[in-house]
C-alpha cells in the first residue's frame, strides 16, 4: 500500500488525513483507468487517475511489463481531447512510463504534431517528452525542429528546447554539441529563464575544454548577463576557473576577482549572497578578500527574511573554522540572534560564536546558551555541545565554566546520541586538560547514578578504571563505583566490578578495602557479576596481597586482548578438566570462520537456509556443513566465506528467490534459496539458468536442482562455477528461474499429474572484490597495524572526486572493501574537512589484512584519499590498492 502524504511541519497524531492519497492501491487504479478507454472522456476524472498513477510511481511502486503497456497504450486515447489540463497530465505521465522504442512509435506522430501545434504549451511539452523517450534516430529527424525551438519568440518553448538539450548531452553528446550557434544566441536572451538554461547547456558541452570555458567566463563576466539565476550560475563557473588556475597566481592576485567582488553590489539578493559565498571558499583566500563579503553577509543576518539569515549564519559559520578573526566583527549581529524565532539559524548563531568568541566572552556566552538549550532538539544540542568542547581545548584556562556546564545538561532530558555526546566531550577533556581530570571524573560519577543507559554507564567505569587510579585521591570514586554494583542491572555491576579491580592493581592502599567488597560481589545473583569477582579476588591475594606478579596483574586487567572471541569460545569449550591449567596462549589467533550472522527481523519467513540451525553455531558453519553434505562440492576445500543473502526479485512477487554467494579458493557455489507463494501452484524440477557471458572467467562445472518446491516451503538450488585459484575474480550473471508448474486442488491438496514448462526473470548478480574478504574485527588497531610491520605495507594517494559529504566517501570505500570497521572510525563527525577510518579484515587465503583510509576535504566537494594496507603477502597490500584504484 503506498504511504500517505502528511504535512511536515504539523506534530498532530492524525496527520494523515492530509494526504488526498490515503489507502490507494495500485490494483484499485489499474481498474479506475479503464476510464481512458469510455467513449465520452472526462477530463477531470482522467486527470485525477493520472494523478494517482503519478503518484504510486512517485512513491516507489513498480509497474509490470504488462501493467505498463496497457496504462501507455490507454493513454495514448486521450490525445483525442482539446482540454489543455488533461494534456499536460498526459504529457507527464508517458514521459514516466518511458515506453520502449517499440511503443514510443504509438506516439509519436502525435508528439511531432504537437512541437508544430500553434498553442505553445503543446510545443514546449511536446519538446521535453520527445526528448525523453526517443533515441538517436528519431532525434536526428527532429533536430531541424528543436534548432528552431531554441531561438523561439516564446521563452516556454526555448526554455523546453534547452533543457531537453541538457538531457541528451548524457545520451547524444554529438548530436547536441551541433546546437552550439543557437545555444550561443540564446545566451544573449532577454528571457531570465531562457538565459539561465542556455547558458547551463552551452557550460556542459564546453565543459571538458579548460580554455573554452576560460573564454566563455571571459566573454559572459563583461556584463552580458541579465538574469540572476544565469548570474549565480556564471559566479559558479568563474569560481571553477579561478580554482583551475589558482597554481599559477599569487595570492591577492587572481583573475576575475574583481568580477566577483562587483556581483557583492548587484540588486538581486540571491546573486550577492552566491559571490560572497564564492569568495569565501577561494583557495587561500587572504583577510583582504574576505572583507568585502563578510560585511555583505553581515547585512543579511539583519534581514527581515529567514532565509538570508540562515544562508549568511551557514556560510559564516564554515568561514569561521578557517578565519574566526575575519568574522568577529559580526559577533554582535549574530548574539542578537540567538533568540531567533528559527532554531536553525539560532544554533548556527551560537556554534560560530563558540568559535569566534574570545577568552573574556566565554562566561557571557555561556549564559546565553543555557537559556537557550531547552528550546532546541537533541541534533542540534549535539553541534552546541561539539562547539563547546572546541572552545574548551582552545581556552584551556575556562574549563571550569564550560565543564559545569556540560555536567549540568548531561543531567537534563535527552536521547543516548546527545547523552553520548556530551560524555565523548567530557571523557576528551579530561584526556587534554590535566586540570579538568578531578572534576570531570566527578561530574561522570555523578551521571551514572541516574544513567538509563547501560552502555554509556559501562563505558564510564571502563574509563573511570583506567583514569582514576592516576588521580590524587583514587578513593573517593569507590563509592560511586559500589554503588552500581547494588543499584544497576546485570551488565553494568559485572563493569563496576572489572572497575573495582583495576584500581585494586593499580593503587596499593586500596587493595584491602577493595578485596572486602569484591568478596561481597561473590554472592551475587548474575552469574557474570560472581565469575568475575572470583576471577580477580583469585588474582589478588585474600589479604590484599598480590598473587601474582603487579606487572602480570596490570597486564591481565589493562592489556588488550587480541585473541578472537570465536577461537577462544571454541578452546573453553573443547578443554577438558585436569591437571594441567587452561592455558591462553594455546588459542589460536588466526581466525576460524566468519562472524555471526545478524538475526533476522522478527516475523520474516526465512529465505536462507530451508531448516536454519537453532543453537551456537555460526551461519558460517552451519552453510559449511551443508556444502560438504552435497558429495559434488565436497572437494572443494575449506569454504572461505558466505555472503549476506542478496534479493532477486521484488518484495511480493509470485515468486521470492534470493542468493547465498559461497567463495572457495578455486571455487565459488550461488546457493538460489526460492519460496512459492502460490497456494494453487506446486512448482517441480526447479533450477537456475545462469548466462556468465559477463564474467568470462568464471566457467559452470555443476548445477543441483530441486525437485519440489510447494507453496511456503522454501528450498534450495545450487550453481557451482571454477575460478582462478587465489585471485578476486569478478563478473556480472544473468540468471532465469525455470520449472514446471502443477496446479493443487485448494480443497484436496493434490497436485494434477501433468505440468506445463515455465520460467521466471530474476535480477542480475555481481560476484565483487569485496566477497572476497572477510569482515573481521581487532581490538586494539594501533598494536595491530605496528605488529604487523611495514615490510608489506602499500601507500598511494587518490582523488575521489565531487562527493555529497565526506561521509558519503567514507561509507562508499567502506563498501567498495567490505571491511569491518575498527574503533568507531566509519562514523564521520558533522563540519569534519578530514577524517581518518579504520579498517581490518581477512582476504581469501586467510590473509589478514589492514587498513588506514585518510580523507580530506580538496575544494568545497572534491575528495581526496590517502590509502595505508598492511597485510601478511605483499601481493595482497597490491591486490587492495588494485580494488579501490579500479573501484
Amino acid at each position: 500500500m503506498a504511504q500517505p502524504l502528511v504535512k511536515k511541519d504539523d506534530d498532530r497524531d492524525d496527520e494523515a488525513e492530509y494526504s488526498p492519497f490515503l489507502g490507494i492501491e495500485k490494483g484499485a487504479v489499474l481498474q479506475e483507468a479503464r476510464v481512458f478507454n469510455d467513449p465520452q472522456l472526462d477530463a477531470r476524472r482522467c486527470s485525477q487517475v493520472i494523478t494517482k498513477l503519478l503518484y504510486l510511481l512517485n512513491q516507489g511502486d513498480t509497474f509490470t511489463k504488462i501493467e505498463a503497456t496497457e496504462v501507455f497504450f490507454a493513454v495514448t486515447k486521450l490525445f483525442q481531447s482539446r482540454d489543455l489540463g488533461l494534456r499536460r497530465m498526459v504529457y507527464l505521465i508517458i514521459k514516466e512510463l518511458s515506453p520502449s522504442s517499440d511503443e514510443v512509435i504509438i506516439v509519436t506522430s502525435s508528439l511531432m504534431k504537437d512541437m508544430n501545434s500553434k498553442t505553445d504549451m503543446y510545443r514546449a511539452n511536446a519538446i521535453r517528452v520527445l526528448c525523453r523517450i526517443t533515441d538517436g534516430t528519431l532525434l536526428t529527424q527532429i533536430e531541424r525542429y528543436l534548432k528552431q525551438a531554441i531561438v523561439d519568440k516564446n521563452p516556454v518553448v526555448a526554455s523546453a528546447a534547452l533543457v531537453s538539450g541538457i538531457h541528451l548531452l548524457q545520451t547524444n553528446p554529438e548530436i547536441v554539441k551541433r546546437w552550439s550557434n543557437e545555444v550561443q544566441e540564446a545566451v544573449q536572451s532577454r528571457a531570465p529563464l531562457v538565459q539561465f538554461h542556455a547558458l547551463a547547456l552551452l557550460h556542459q558541452i564546453r565543459q571538458n575544454d579548460r580554455l573554452a570555458v576560460s573564454k566563455l567566463v571571459t566573454s559572459l563576466t563583461r556584463g552580458t548577463v541579465r538574469s540572476p539565476l544565469a548570474q549565480c550560475l556564471l559566479i559558479r563557473y568563474t569560481s571553477q576557473v579561478i580554482r583551475e588556475s589558482g597554481n599559477n597566481t599569487q595570492p591577492g592576485d587572481r583573475p576575475f576577482y574583481d568580477y566577483l567582488e562587483s556581483c557583492l553590489r548587484h540588486k538581486s539578493e540571491m546573486v550577492i549572497f552566491e559571490a560572497a559565498r564564492a569568495i569565501t571558499e577561494l583557495n587561500g583566500v587572504t583577510s583582504r578578500e574576505l572583507t568585502p563579503a563578510i560585511t555583505v553577509l553581515q547585512l543579511f543576518l539583519s534581514s527581515s527574511k529567514p532565509v538570508l539569515r540562515f544562508a549568511a549564519v551557514r556560510t559564516l559559520n564554515k568561514v569561521a573554522m578557517t578565519h574566526p578573526m575575519a568574522v568577529t566583527n559580526c559577533n554582535i549581529d549574530m548574539e542578537s540572534l540567538i533568540s531567533d524565532q528559527n532554531r536553525s539559524i539560532a544554533t548556527l548563531a551560537i556554534t560560530t560564536l563558540l568559535k569566534t568568541g574570545n577568552e573574556s566572552s566565554v562566561d557571557r556566552l555561556m549564559k546565553q546558551i543555557t537559556n537557550f538549550m531547552s528550546d532546541i532538539a537533541d541534533e542540534f544540542k549535539i553541534v552546541v555541545v561539539e562547539a563547546i568542547r572546541s572552545l574548551c581545548l582552545k581556552f584551556p584556562l575556562k574549563y571550569r565554566s564550560l565543564m559545569n556546564f556540560l555536567s549540568n545538561i548531561l543531567r537534563e532530558e535527552g536521547g543516548f546520541d546527545y547523552k553520548k555526546a556530551i560524555v565523548d566531550s567530557i571523557v576528551i577533556l579530561i584526556r587534554d586538560i590535566p586540570d579538568a581530570k578531578e572534576s570531570g571524573l566527578l561530574h561522570l560519577c555523578e551521571f551514572i547514578e541516574d544513567c538509563e543507559f547501560t552502555y554509556l554507564s559501562t563505558q564510564i567505569l571502563h574509563f573511570l578504571g583506567v583514569e582514576g587510579p592516576k588521580t590524587s585521591d583514587p578513593s573517593k570514586y569507590i563509592r560511586y563505583i559500589y554503588n552500581r554494583v547494588h543499584l544497576e542491572n546485570a551488565t553494568v555491576r559485572a563493569s563496576a566490578v572489572s572497575t573495582l579491580a583495576k584500581f585494586g592493581a593499580a593503587v596499593d592502599e586500596l587493595k584491602p578495602r577493595i578485596f572486602v567488597l569484591l568478596r561481597r560481589c561473590v554472592f551475587d545473583s548474575d552469574d557474570e557479576v560472581r565469575d568475575r569477582a572470583t576471577l580477580y579476588l583469585n588474582t589478588l591475594g585474600g589479604d590484599g596481597s598480590v598473587v601474582e606478579t603487579d606487572k602480570d596483574v596490570k597486564d591481565f586487567l589493562f592489556g588488550s586482548f587480541d585473541i578472537p572471541l570465536v577461537n577462544f569460545e571454541t578452546s573453553l569449550k573443547n578443554y577438558e578438566p585436569s591437571e594441567e591449567p587452561f592455558d591462553i596462549n594455546s588459542v589460536p589467533k588466526e581466525v576460524k570462520s566468519a562472524p555471526l550472522a545478524e538475526k533476522k527481523a522478527a516475523g520474516k519467513k526465512p529465505t536462507g537456509l530451508g531448516a536454519p540451525p537453532s543453537g551456537p553455531p555460526s551461519t558460517a558453519d552451519a552453510y559449511e556443513r551443508m556444502l560438504l553434505s552435497i558429495p559434488e562440492f565436497a572437494n572443494f576445500g575449506k569454504l572461505f566465506k558466505s555472503s549476506a543473502p542478496v534479493e532477486l526479485t521484488e518484495a511480493e512477487t509470485e515468486y521470492a528467490v534470493n542468493v547465498v554467494k559461497h567463495i572457495f579458493d578455486r571455487h565459488i557455489v550461488f546457493q538460489y534459496n526460492c519460496t512459492n507463494t502460490i497456494p494453487e501452484q506446486l512448482l517441480e524440477d526447479v533450477i537456475v539458468i545462469v548466462d556468465a557471458s559477463e564474467a568470462e572467467e568464471f566457467s559452470e562445472v555443476f548445477s543441483k536442482p530441486l525437485r519440489s518446491l510447494p507453496y511456503d516451503s522454501p528450498g534450495q538450488t545450487f550453481v557451482a562455477f571454477e575460478k582462478p585459484e587465489g585471485l578476486p575474480t569478478v563478473g556480472k550473471f544473468s540468471n532465469i528461474l525455470k520449472f514446471f508448474v502443477k496446479e493443487v486442488d485448494p480443497s484436496t491438496g493434490e497436485a494434477e499429474e501433468d505440468g506445463v514448462e515455465d520460467e521466471y526473470q530474476l535480477e542480475e548478480l555481481d560476484v565483487v572484490a569485496a566477497d572476497y574478504i572477510l569482515k573481521v574485527g581487532v581490538s586494539n588497531f594501533r598494536n595491530a597495524w605496528e605488529s604487523m610491520g611495514a615490510d608489506c605495507e602499500r601507500v598511494d594517494e587518490y582523488g575521489l572526486g565531487p562527493r555529497e559529504s565526506l561521509a558519503e566517501a567514507v561509507n562508499t570505500v567502506i563498501n567498495l572493501l567490505g571491511m569491518q570497521p575498527c574503533e568507531g572510525t566509519e562514523v564521520v563527525p558533522p563540519n569534519s574537512r578530514s577524517h581518518t577510518c579504520l579498517l581490518s579484515g581477512v582476504y581469501i587465503g586467510n590473509i589478514k589484512v589492514l587498513v588506514r583510509l585518510s580523507f580530506g576535504l580538496d575544494g568545497p566537494k572534491d575528495v581526496a584519499m590517502k590509502l595505508a594496507v598492511r597485510s601478511e603477502d605483499e601481493a595482497v597490500s597490491d591486490a587492495i590498492h588494485e580494488i579501490v584504484a579500479s573501484g
